[in-house]
């Protein structure tokens, strides 16, 4: 694929577009990608993360096989 000659088509085809509603729907992903998930989340999640960070800064982690077998009752077979 020739990334170059692909965004032309796609410049080439968004000037053609005349609904307003798809050119926001552009708009908005545009912003979104520039856009830092860590700004999109709010402030209990925000907590909980760094709760997390610092639980495994201390060395205060599970092994993926202590976890599997913790939660196993959920896992399919």
């Amino acid at each position: 694929m020739d990334i170059q000659a692909e965004k032309l088509n796609l410049i080439k085809w968004l000037t053609d577009i005349d609904e307003p509603a798809v050119i926001r729907s552009f708009i908005d992903l545009k912003n979104k990608q520039q856009a830092d998930w860590w700004d999109e989340i709010d402030e209990q999640e925000k907590a909980e993360i760094e709760i997390g960070i610092n639980q495994a800064d201390n060395g205060e982690t599970l092994t993926h096989e202590e976890v599997m077998a913790k939660y196993d009752k959920w896992r399919s077979k």
